[in-house]
């Protein structure tokens, strides 16, 4: 029986994209295993043991295997899931490694030195070095990876994500409900996901905006309430911080809109997320967000107010009249985690 080892160290941190990827895809891995010749095992923090059931097996994961890993002698894969990871099993060369890359988007981001791009790709290249294959989260990861790493004669697979199944939709007492029909934005709030700009949606609108997600910059906070502040809308903008997953479907069944104006996505979960509600979405043309919202998707291609409005009014008004629910249902359909479950089986078993 071939043993395979997932790496969930990143699961410690909540509220964010790795630990929902951890744990859709180790559940959804579970699942598929089924009778076959796979067992898995979950590498993960001690708080976190039978997450995914008593059927898993479990090595706790501690912060000096930084500096020397545990012993994985019974296993014959170790997949990484985290690409800045610290834990790779440099000094057992038996064990194959699957290592999934979720996006290079740190390389664009003008704010980051030279130098600190520079020693990111040296140690993402280390870890190349050391994976047996590759699996990248969308084409434009690919296409990245490939642009700036040497892969060498390595497999490199796409496998994208599948969307998160959500609990049902409610507030609690202490959620913010909007009083008017509204935009609804989710992502960790910094300056990648670009959420300022939808501010230019509500110039001409009685909409409201809520904006969803971890605090990642405070001071870009700050700096989206002074523009609403100084735009006149400022009692129409919401922030509401980390929302649990009855409120973030709530807001995804009752929202007008879903935007997701990011200039930095190496998926986009919540784009499929409001897909499967049916829900029009306005993204970017930038980044991996066209291959997610595919043509079921309307796009900004700038982010001047005159284009913005533009592209909004005409995407509602295409949306209402040619009842585009259903459509857009089927293209978030397309992201399933069953299937993604399967095509990593399928990558262990190549090394098997």
């Amino acid at each position: 029986m071939n043993q395979i080892i997932m790496d969930c160290e990143r699961m410690k941190y909540s509220d964010t994209g790795l630990y929902h990827f951890c744990l859709n895809l180790g559940r959804h891995l579970q699942k598929a295993l089924g009778n076959s010749r796979e067992q898995m095992a979950y590498y993960l923090p001690p708080a976190l043991k039978n997450i995914f059931g008593n059927g898993a097996a479990y090595l706790p994961q501690n912060s000096l295997h930084k500096f020397s890993m545990p012993s994985l002698k019974p296993f014959d894969i170790w997949h990484s899931t985290y690409q800045d990871t610290d834990y790779m099993p440099f000094g057992n060369k038996r064990i194959r490694v699957v290592f999934t890359i979720h996006d290079l988007n740190y390389l664009y981001d003008d704010r980051k030195p030279t130098a600190k791009k520079q020693k990111y790709i040296q140690n993402l290249q280390r870890n190349i070095n050391r994976s047996d294959a590759i699996v990248c989260i969308s084409e434009y990861c690919r296409k990245d990876v490939e642009l700036w790493c040497d892969t060498g004669n390595r497999p490199v697979h796409v496998i994208h994500n599948g969307s998160n199944t959500l609990h049902e939709a409610t507030l609690g007492s202490s959620s913010y409900r909007p009083q008017r029909p509204y935009i609804f934005a989710l992502g960790t709030v910094g300056r990648k996901k670009n959420f300022h700009v939808l501010l230019n949606l509500l110039a001409d609108t009685g909409n409201e905006l809520v904006i969803s997600g971890k605090f990642d910059e405070p001071d870009y906070v700050g700096m989206i309430e002074a523009k609403a502040t100084e735009m006149g809308v400022r009692e129409r903008v919401h922030l509401t911080g980390v929302v649990s997953e009855e409120e973030k479907a709530w807001y995804y069944k009752h929202c007008l809109a879903f935007a997701l104006p990011s200039i930095s996505e190496g998926f986009g979960l919540p784009v499929v997320e409001a897909m499967n509600f049916g829900k029009p979405v306005f993204l970017s043309d930038r980044t991996a967000l066209p291959e997610i919202g595919g043509n079921a998707a309307f796009y900004f291609s700038n982010f001047t107010p005159d284009h913005m409005q533009y592209v909004f009014r005409q995407g509602m008004r295409q949306y209402n009249s040619n009842n585009l629910s259903k459509s857009i249902k089927r293209q978030g359909r397309k992201f399933c985690w069953n299937e993604a479950a399967g095509r990593y089986l399928d990558v262990y078993r190549s090394l098997c």
